[in-house]
């Protein structure tokens, strides 16, 4: 079965992206304990390209399908994770880019890399990196896995803040504030 992207995120309902993050259907990693553990000879790139022995994986399918197996332990290592090994997977910076930002009925809803849609609250926090001359955000996706906001997604997410914050570049989703300030 073909794959079909989502809709424009602007086009969406706070209610449809909700829908479409609940039909997502992630494999449940959490409760694997395979006794296999090795290297997959891969790696996320900080532009979102993944790269399987030196070469980028050219298949947005494939991208998808292990980033379902993702998953990032308290150590900082990534993994992807079946029920039969436990790999690791070098990421540069992120492992997920947000391409895609768009305020619906008060929340902040995300679009990454990978078509996946994020809406920021309590469960998805911003986080603030870097500094003021070079500030990085980070979105929360899931497993500890996070999605850094690329530069026009950082511009949209600005650009809310300062219309609904003014100086202050503080945003809210879901009842939770974040601050945009490195």
């Amino acid at each position: 079965m073909p794959y079909e992207p989502p809709p424009y995120l602007a086009e969406l309902t706070l209610a449809q992206i909700a829908e479409q993050v609940e039909q997502r259907k992630l494999p449940p990693v959490e409760g694997w304990a395979p006794a296999q553990v090795g290297e997959s000879y891969m790696r996320i790139a900080a532009d979102g390209t993944w790269f399987h022995e030196g070469d980028p994986i050219r298949r947005p399918a494939m991208v998808r399908a292990f980033s379902g197996l993702l998953t990032l332990d308290e150590a900082g290592q990534h993994w992807l994770v079946t029920p039969f090994e436990k790999l690791t997977i070098e990421v540069d910076d992120a492992a997920f880019i947000a391409t895609d930002c768009v305020v619906k009925e008060g929340d902040l809803a995300f679009r990454t890399n990978i078509d996946e849609l994020v809406v920021a609250g309590p469960d998805n926090p911003l986080r603030v990196a870097g500094d003021p001359e070079t500030p990085a955000i980070y979105l929360h996706v899931r497993r500890g896995l996070e999605a850094r906001l690329n530069r026009s997604t950082y511009a949209q997410l600005a650009d809310i803040a300062i219309e609904t914050s003014g100086d202050d570049w503080i945003v809210s989703s879901q009842g939770a504030l974040f601050s945009l300030r490195a």
